[in-house]
């Protein structure tokens, strides 16, 4: 029997995880940054905002809908794109919170020998 190894970590840590290897892709943060500018929800062609194939973008996009980072509503012959607010503040929060545990304690600088 196969054992997960990401079954031994906590929700969270799975979830920031995979919002973190989501945004990893330049043209993921490109597209969450392109819909953010416009504050409103894009019904055009976000491809001729970005330096890809139409297909390449639509797998990005696929990528962030699978998150819910984003959300695509069908309009007719178009797909009408929204970031998820609500969702993308949780998440602010929680790499927040993340950052701030992992900075509180004493650790090594780049000027600094370590103390182990």
């Amino acid at each position: 029997m196969t054992y997960a190894k990401t079954a031994a970590f906590t929700e969270e840590q799975q979830y920031l995880s995979r919002v973190a290897k989501a945004l990893a892709h330049p043209a993921r943060v490109a597209i969450i940054q392109f819909l953010a500018s416009k504050q409103t929800c894009i019904s055009g062609d976000i491809a001729a905002e970005l330096p890809l194939s139409r297909t390449t973008v639509s797998q990005h996009l696929q990528e962030l809908k699978a998150l819910d980072l984003i959300r695509g509503e069908i309009d007719g012959l178009t797909v009408c794109y929204c970031l998820n607010t609500e969702l993308l503040h949780k998440v602010h929060q929680q790499f927040t919170a993340f950052f701030i545990e992992a900075t509180a304690g004493a650790a090594c600088g780049p000027d600094e020998a370590c103390a182990c």
